[in-house]
């Protein structure tokens, strides 16, 4: 199985509409600065009114690759490697650009400048020559950019999902496995939710993996007057947020542009570049921008969870119509200096330190004694499902109770021993799951005698829109 590894629009881009910047805002002397009109709507510099120094953090881009020797990125490469055989050497353009809308050198008075100023570059090469990508490969590079300390990973590709047509569905479980590792190494993770040329129809309905699994952010695209693109994927589970997609100026191989633009002035850069990157549209040139903001956030706050990034971002973001979280842009606009004003307010969620625990299996965490108060936090978008593994001896009957975030239903079950999953369609439930609260609120309760002795799991779920923390109480009765 193969995936395309971007799709971009080929459409003129409308006329610039650049949001006012803060009186007192750092205004970059890149000298194409001004040409990244994303910068300005996405309140990149807003925030500060002089050029701080930050923590280094490095942000790792997984895609086709890197120009080593661009001068935007000297001394910011910390690591690369190619998955698909040969050299980190970027022949096709895609993962320089992105790289650049991230840690293009800042105020140096060269060329553009990149969002995440303290980013530090790992490079993972996943695209074949062919354009595609292996999500085996995918899958090793993000389990590698851990590895390496990456606390942002950029997936700017991605697969269609269609839950309703399976044989056209690129689920990989690879994929997920390497997400949730990273996740559990402390990464917070970043994908593009797709563009409607690779989708059947246009508008697409639902996100592309992986930006429609748990604990990764899906974004979506937005142009110059403010509205989704057609474009851009739509979903009302997956879709997190919406950044600027349209005409986008980024970084180029230097090679690239030569051979396609020899007398063009702006050598590198996306203006000098083919056709399909200049005025570059598409979901992956969004995406990279939210990677730069949570770089950003872990600079000034390098102990911050993953979750607490993605609330910071999510939680701070511009309303984009129609009002509320939506299918077309999540929570809204990007905005960059609201999410750092959140952070120096306080305003973040609590830890969850038993996190990932997304399914059955290896994945739940093993929770002992005989009495237990749990206190954790699910997200009907981002984390809907926790798991927990709990040892019963025949006979013995536990008491399970959850009060969950106000307003939301929440739900809790209790799985027999061997199960693999308890996320439908590859959960057996009427098999698998031995009790069901049938409440509509946020406290549900269970009481069960356990017919057999083993390691059973217990399921908590938000089953309709909201989050928050929730607290999950249980009891076992004496053997």
């Amino acid at each position: 199985m193969s995936r395309l590894t971007r799709g971009l629009i080929l459409l003129v881009a409308l006329a610039a509409l650049v949001l006012p910047a803060s009186a007192s805002a750092f205004t970059p002397n890149d000298p194409l600065a001004s040409r990244q009109w994303y910068l300005a709507a996405d309140r990149a510099f807003d925030f500060w009114p002089d050029l701080p120094v930050l923590t280094p953090v490095k942000v790792a881009v997984v895609d086709s690759g890197i120009d080593l020797g661009h001068p935007e990125f000297e001394g910011k490469i910390d690591a690369a490697r190619s998955f698909v055989g040969g050299d980190v050497n970027d022949h096709d353009g895609h993962g320089t650009f992105v790289a650049g809308v991230i840690a293009a050198a800042l105020d140096n008075g060269v060329g553009i400048a990149g969002i995440a100023f303290p980013a530090h570059l790992v490079v993972a090469k996943v695209v074949g020559r062919d354009g595609t990508i292996s999500p085996d490969a995918e899958a090793h590079a993000i389990r590698w950019a851990a590895d390496e300390g990456a606390r942002v990973i950029n997936l700017s590709l991605g697969g269609v999902r269609d839950p309703r047509d399976l044989s056209r569905d690129t689920f990989s479980p690879a994929e997920e496995a390497a997400v949730e590792y990273a996740y559990g190494k402390g990464a917070v993770v970043v994908a593009a939710v797709g563009n409607g040329d690779q989708a059947p129809s246009t508008p697409w309905r639902y996100a592309s993996y992986p930006a429609a699994l748990p604990h990764v952010i899906g974004v979506g695209a937005l142009a110059q007057d403010g509205t989704v693109p057609p474009y851009s994927n739509r979903d009302a589970r997956f879709v997190d947020l919406a950044a600027p997609g349209d005409d986008i100026l980024s970084t180029l191989p230097r090679s690239l542009t030569a051979r396609v633009a020899p007398t063009c002035l702006d050598q590198g850069y996306s203006d000098c570049g083919p056709f399909d990157f200049r005025n570059a549209q598409g979901t992956s040139f969004a995406a990279p921008q939210v990677a730069a903001a949570a770089a950003l956030l872990l600079s000034v706050e390098p102990a911050l969870r993953p979750e607490q990034v993605g609330f910071l971002l999510e939680h701070s973001a511009g309303d984009v119509a129609p009002a509320g979280r939506d299918a077309f842009s999540g929570w809204g606009r990007l905005d960059v200096a609201a999410a750092l004003e959140a952070l120096a307010a306080g305003d973040l969620p609590g830890l969850d330190a038993l996190e990932p625990n997304d399914d059955a299996g290896d994945r739940a965490p093993e929770v002992f004694g005989r009495r237990r108060a749990i206190t954790a936090t699910a997200d009907y978008w981002d984390d809907p499902v926790d798991v927990y593994r709990v040892k019963l001896a025949a006979g013995q009957t536990i008491s399970t109770s959850v009060d969950g975030p106000a307003g939301v239903r929440t739900r809790l079950a209790l799985w027999r021993p061997g199960t693999l999953h308890v996320i439908e369609p590859v959960s057996r439930p009427s098999l698998d799951r031995l009790k069901e609260s049938r409440g509509a609120g946020p406290a549900e309760h269970i009481l069960y005698r356990a017919r057999a002795t083993g390691w059973y799991y217990l399921e908590v779920t938000l089953a309709s829109p909201g989050y928050g923390p929730y607290t999950l109480q249980i009891a076992k009765s004496r053997l």
